[in-house]
Protein backbone atom coordinates (compact mmCIF):
# COMPACT_ATOMS: atom_id res chain seq x y z
CA UNK A 1 0.00 0.00 0.00
CA UNK A 2 1.25 3.74 -1.08
CA UNK A 3 1.25 6.06 1.70
CA UNK A 4 1.04 9.38 -0.09
CA UNK A 5 1.69 12.57 2.17
CA UNK A 6 -0.32 15.49 0.82
CA UNK A 7 1.19 17.32 -2.38
CA UNK A 8 3.96 14.71 -2.48
CA UNK A 9 4.67 11.61 -4.79
CA UNK A 10 3.43 7.92 -3.01
CA UNK A 11 6.30 6.61 -1.08
CA UNK A 12 7.97 3.08 -2.12
CA UNK A 13 6.77 0.56 0.02
CA UNK A 14 7.73 0.45 3.53
CA UNK A 15 8.85 -3.01 5.60
CA UNK A 16 4.97 -3.92 6.39
CA UNK A 17 3.63 -2.42 3.32
CA UNK A 18 1.43 -5.27 1.42
CA UNK A 19 3.82 -4.78 -1.62
CA UNK A 20 6.55 -6.18 0.59
CA UNK A 21 4.12 -8.84 2.11
CA UNK A 22 3.26 -10.12 -1.02
CA UNK A 23 6.99 -10.45 -2.14
CA UNK A 24 8.09 -12.54 1.48
CA UNK A 25 4.81 -14.65 0.23
CA UNK A 26 5.80 -15.32 -2.85
CA UNK A 27 9.24 -17.03 -1.03
CA UNK A 28 6.84 -19.03 0.72
CA UNK A 29 6.86 -16.89 4.04
CA UNK A 30 3.83 -17.80 5.92
CA UNK A 31 3.79 -15.38 8.61
CA UNK A 32 4.27 -12.39 5.97
CA UNK A 33 0.35 -14.31 4.60
CA UNK A 34 -1.14 -14.40 7.15
CA UNK A 35 -0.42 -10.81 7.84
CA UNK A 36 -1.60 -10.58 4.09
CA UNK A 37 -4.56 -12.89 4.79
CA UNK A 38 -5.32 -10.46 8.04
CA UNK A 39 -5.52 -7.93 6.16
CA UNK A 40 -7.46 -8.72 2.69
CA UNK A 41 -9.32 -11.24 3.82
CA UNK A 42 -12.52 -8.56 4.97
CA UNK A 43 -12.52 -6.63 1.52
CA UNK A 44 -12.09 -9.66 -0.56
CA UNK A 45 -15.13 -11.29 0.95
CA UNK A 46 -17.33 -7.62 0.56
CA UNK A 47 -16.06 -7.54 -2.62
CA UNK A 48 -17.13 -11.20 -3.67
CA UNK A 49 -20.35 -11.17 -1.62
CA UNK A 50 -21.75 -7.51 -3.57
CA UNK A 51 -20.98 -9.79 -6.98
CA UNK A 52 -22.25 -13.11 -5.79
CA UNK A 53 -24.89 -12.68 -3.05
CA UNK A 54 -25.26 -16.21 -1.95
CA UNK A 55 -22.92 -16.66 1.47
CA UNK A 56 -21.96 -19.72 1.04
CA UNK A 57 -20.20 -19.30 -2.49
CA UNK A 58 -19.10 -16.02 -1.58
CA UNK A 59 -17.37 -17.66 1.44
CA UNK A 60 -15.74 -20.24 -1.01
CA UNK A 61 -14.69 -17.90 -3.19
CA UNK A 62 -13.20 -15.71 -1.03
CA UNK A 63 -10.99 -18.61 0.46
CA UNK A 64 -10.15 -19.56 -3.22
CA UNK A 65 -9.07 -16.09 -3.86
CA UNK A 66 -6.54 -16.15 -1.06
CA UNK A 67 -5.23 -19.45 -2.14
CA UNK A 68 -4.54 -17.97 -5.61
CA UNK A 69 -2.80 -15.37 -3.68
CA UNK A 70 -0.60 -17.74 -1.83
CA UNK A 71 0.15 -19.57 -4.77
CA UNK A 72 0.44 -16.75 -7.23
CA UNK A 73 2.53 -14.19 -5.28
CA UNK A 74 5.59 -13.97 -7.70
CA UNK A 75 2.94 -12.42 -10.32
CA UNK A 76 2.62 -9.37 -8.98
CA UNK A 77 4.31 -6.82 -10.37
CA UNK A 78 4.62 -3.31 -7.93
CA UNK A 79 5.04 -1.74 -11.40
CA UNK A 80 1.44 -2.55 -12.55
CA UNK A 81 -0.34 -1.26 -9.47
CA UNK A 82 -0.77 -1.78 -6.14
CA UNK A 83 -0.91 -4.81 -4.06
CA UNK A 84 -5.04 -4.20 -2.68
CA UNK A 85 -5.59 -3.47 -6.78
CA UNK A 86 -3.50 -6.72 -7.79
CA UNK A 87 -6.09 -9.02 -4.81
CA UNK A 88 -9.08 -7.23 -5.62
CA UNK A 89 -9.03 -8.05 -9.04
CA UNK A 90 -8.12 -11.59 -8.76
CA UNK A 91 -11.24 -11.61 -6.12
CA UNK A 92 -13.21 -9.53 -9.24
CA UNK A 93 -12.39 -12.51 -11.87
CA UNK A 94 -13.45 -15.35 -9.48
CA UNK A 95 -16.51 -14.25 -8.72
CA UNK A 96 -17.40 -13.19 -12.11
CA UNK A 97 -16.25 -16.49 -13.35
CA UNK A 98 -18.75 -18.73 -10.55
CA UNK A 99 -21.16 -16.17 -11.64
CA UNK A 100 -20.59 -17.18 -15.38
CA UNK A 101 -20.46 -20.67 -14.49
CA UNK A 102 -23.72 -20.77 -12.48
CA UNK A 103 -25.29 -19.06 -15.97
CA UNK A 104 -24.11 -21.36 -18.08
CA UNK A 105 -25.02 -24.39 -15.88
CA UNK A 106 -28.76 -22.73 -15.29
CA UNK A 107 -28.81 -22.51 -19.25
CA UNK A 108 -27.63 -26.18 -20.19
CA UNK A 109 -30.33 -27.62 -17.58
CA UNK A 110 -33.01 -25.36 -19.53
CA UNK A 111 -32.22 -26.84 -22.43
CA UNK A 112 -31.58 -30.21 -21.23
CA UNK A 113 -35.24 -29.84 -20.03
CA UNK A 114 -36.22 -28.64 -22.89
CA UNK A 115 -34.66 -31.60 -24.91
CA UNK A 116 -36.22 -34.14 -22.71
CA UNK A 117 -39.84 -32.38 -22.78
CA UNK A 118 -41.88 -35.19 -24.45
CA UNK A 119 -45.23 -34.76 -25.57
CA UNK A 120 -48.33 -35.73 -24.13
CA UNK A 121 -49.68 -39.89 -25.73
CA UNK A 122 -52.21 -39.37 -27.63
CA UNK A 123 -54.01 -42.58 -27.46
CA UNK A 124 -56.52 -41.78 -29.81
CA UNK A 125 -54.13 -41.01 -33.22
CA UNK A 126 -52.04 -44.24 -31.69
CA UNK A 127 -55.03 -46.56 -31.82
CA UNK A 128 -56.18 -45.41 -35.22
CA UNK A 129 -52.76 -45.79 -36.33
CA UNK A 130 -52.40 -48.86 -35.37
CA UNK A 131 -55.90 -49.98 -36.78
CA UNK A 132 -55.24 -48.54 -39.87
CA UNK A 133 -51.60 -50.83 -40.19
CA UNK A 134 -53.80 -54.08 -39.41
CA UNK A 135 -56.09 -53.35 -42.41
CA UNK A 136 -53.22 -52.30 -44.97
CA UNK A 137 -51.36 -56.15 -43.10
CA UNK A 138 -54.60 -58.40 -44.08
CA UNK A 139 -55.36 -56.07 -47.42
CA UNK A 140 -51.61 -57.20 -48.69
CA UNK A 141 -52.09 -60.82 -46.57
CA UNK A 142 -54.96 -61.39 -49.03
CA UNK A 143 -52.95 -60.84 -52.17
CA UNK A 144 -50.81 -63.73 -51.77
CA UNK A 145 -51.16 -66.98 -53.13
CA UNK A 146 -53.36 -69.69 -50.75
CA UNK A 147 -49.53 -71.40 -49.78
CA UNK A 148 -48.07 -68.09 -49.06
CA UNK A 149 -50.59 -66.64 -46.82
CA UNK A 150 -50.65 -69.91 -44.77
CA UNK A 151 -46.87 -70.54 -44.74
CA UNK A 152 -46.75 -66.46 -43.63
CA UNK A 153 -49.46 -67.25 -41.11
CA UNK A 154 -48.01 -70.00 -39.31
CA UNK A 155 -44.46 -69.08 -39.44
CA UNK A 156 -44.88 -65.21 -37.93
CA UNK A 157 -48.16 -64.88 -36.36
CA UNK A 158 -48.02 -68.66 -34.54
CA UNK A 159 -44.47 -68.92 -34.12
CA UNK A 160 -44.15 -72.26 -35.74
CA UNK A 161 -40.98 -73.58 -37.46
CA UNK A 162 -40.16 -73.97 -40.96
CA UNK A 163 -40.42 -77.80 -40.07
CA UNK A 164 -43.78 -77.52 -38.29
CA UNK A 165 -45.02 -74.91 -40.77
CA UNK A 166 -44.20 -77.68 -43.82
CA UNK A 167 -45.82 -80.18 -41.41
CA UNK A 168 -48.76 -78.72 -40.78
CA UNK A 169 -49.34 -77.99 -44.30
CA UNK A 170 -48.38 -81.20 -46.04
CA UNK A 171 -45.68 -79.70 -47.93
CA UNK A 172 -42.24 -80.36 -48.55
CA UNK A 173 -39.71 -78.22 -46.52
CA UNK A 174 -38.15 -76.57 -49.48
CA UNK A 175 -41.27 -75.88 -50.72
CA UNK A 176 -42.39 -73.86 -47.77
CA UNK A 177 -39.34 -71.87 -47.40
CA UNK A 178 -39.73 -70.58 -51.16
CA UNK A 179 -43.48 -69.99 -50.21
CA UNK A 180 -42.39 -67.72 -47.08
CA UNK A 181 -39.31 -66.12 -48.70
CA UNK A 182 -41.58 -65.13 -52.28
CA UNK A 183 -44.67 -64.29 -49.69
CA UNK A 184 -42.43 -61.76 -47.44
CA UNK A 185 -41.31 -60.59 -50.85
CA UNK A 186 -44.65 -60.00 -51.52
CA UNK A 187 -45.74 -58.32 -48.69
CA UNK A 188 -42.90 -56.48 -48.34
CA UNK A 189 -43.72 -54.14 -51.59
CA UNK A 190 -47.44 -54.08 -50.75
CA UNK A 191 -46.77 -52.32 -47.15
CA UNK A 192 -43.90 -50.31 -49.16
CA UNK A 193 -40.79 -51.23 -47.00
CA UNK A 194 -37.74 -50.56 -48.10
CA UNK A 195 -34.94 -52.77 -48.04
Amino acid sequence: MHVAVRGDEPTAPGPGSLETLLDRVSRGDQQAFETVYSAVAGPVLGLVRRLLRDPAQSEEVAQEVLIEVWRCAARFDPARGSAMAWIMTLAHRRAVDRVRSAQASSEREQRAAARDHTPAFDEVSEQVERRLEREQVRRCLGSLTELQRESVTLAYYRGCTYQETADLLGAALGTVKTRLRDGLIRLRDCLGVTA
